[in-house]
C-alpha cells in the first residue's frame, strides 16, 4: 500500500487511497502516525454526494469530524491522483467542503459554516465549532516559546466539562489589525501542532462576531506556516469561511 506523508502549514498527515479497500482505519491511523509522529491519518474514498469522501482520524485512532489543513492536503492528493480537476468537493463528517487548487502546493477550501459561537463561554475563552470544537484564548504578547508555560491551561480547557465534546485550544495574540500569532493544542493529538486550520477558522469567526475584524480577512501565523482566512457574510452573519494555505507532499512509504 502506498502511503503519502503530507503537510499543511506543518500540520502533517499520513494519507492513503482507500477506494475499494476494507480497512480498519482506527488501528491503521495509530500504526501509520507512529512511523513519524504525524498529527493525523486520512483515507480518500468513494462518495455519492461529492467528488470523494474524506475519512479523518487523529493520531490516537479517534475519528475526527474534519480537518481544515487536512482538507487542503486531501484536495492535492485527489488532484495528483487525477480524479478531480482544479475545483472539487469533499464529503466529510461535518458536511460537504468545496476545494480549489490555486497552485502546485497552494489550495483553498470553504470550511463548514461555524456554529455555536459563544464569546463568553468561559471568562478566559470564547468558543466556536468550525467542523471541530475550539476554545479560543487571547494571550496578549505571547510567543510560541511560551508553549510550556501555557500547557497546563491548554490541557485543562481541552477537557473542560463546559465543552461537551472536548475542544481544541487555540491561543492567539494580535500583531496588527488583521494579523495574529496562533498556537494550537489539539484533542486526539493531545499536544501542540504546528498549525490548525479549523482553529484559525474558529478564531476568525469569533473575532468577526465580536466586531474585531472589519476587513473580513485574517492572516494567522502558525509555527508551521501562514494561513489566510476570508469571511463570507450575508446580512452581517457568517455564511462561510475560506481557508487558504500550503499543501505539500513531504514523503512516501510502501506499507504492507
Amino acid at each position: 500500500m502506498r502511503c503519502v506523508h503530507m503537510s499543511g502549514a506543518g500540520n502533517d498527515f499520513m494519507v492513503i487511497d482507500g477506494r475499494g479497500q476494507n480497512l480498519d482505519y482506527e488501528s491503521l491511523s495509530q500504526r501509520l502516525c507512529a512511523i513519524n509522529g504525524a498529527d493525523g491519518f486520512m483515507a480518500l474514498d468513494i462518495s455519492d454526494v461529492a467528488d470523494f469522501r474524506l475519512h479523518y482520524y487523529n493520531a490516537d485512532g479517534s475519528r475526527g469530524e474534519m480537518c481544515g489543513n487536512g482538507s487542503r492536503c486531501i484536495c492535492k492528493f485527489a488532484y495528483d491522483l487525477g480524479i478531480v480537476g482544479e475545483e472539487m468537493s469533499i464529503q466529510t463528517d461535518a458536511g460537504i467542503v468545496p476545494g480549489w487548487r490555486l497552485g502546485e502546493n497552494l489550495y483553498r477550501v470553504k470550511l463548514t459554516r461555524p456554529v455555536d459561537i459563544d464569546l463568553e463561554a468561559k471568562p478566559e475563552a470564547a468558543y466556536a465549532v468550525c467542523g471541530v470544537p475550539h476554545a479560543l484564548v487571547e494571550v496578549p504578547g505571547f510567543t510560541w516559546e511560551m508553549r510550556e508555560e501555557l500547557r497546563d491551561q491548554a490541557q485543562a480547557l481541552r477537557f473542560d466539562p463546559v465543552f461537551p465534546k472536548g475542544a481544541n485550544v487555540d491561543f492567539y495574540t494580535w500583531l496588527d489589525d488583521s494579523t495574529v500569532r496562533v498556537l494550537s493544542y489539539e484533542r486526539g493529538v493531545e499536544d501542540y501542532t504546528l498549525a490548525c486550520g479549523t482553529g484559525c477558522g474558529a478564531l476568525t469567526a469569533v473575532l468577526f462576531t465580536a466586531g474585531r475584524l472589519p476587513g473580513k480577512k485574517l492572516t494567522a501565523l502558525n509555527p508551521g506556516g501562514t494561513l489566510r482566512i476570508t469571511v463570507e457574510e450575508q446580512g452581517g452573519l457568517i455564511s462561510g469561511l475560506f481557508l487558504e494555505g500550503p499543501a505539500e507532499v513531504i514523503g512516501e512509504y510502501n506499507i504492507e
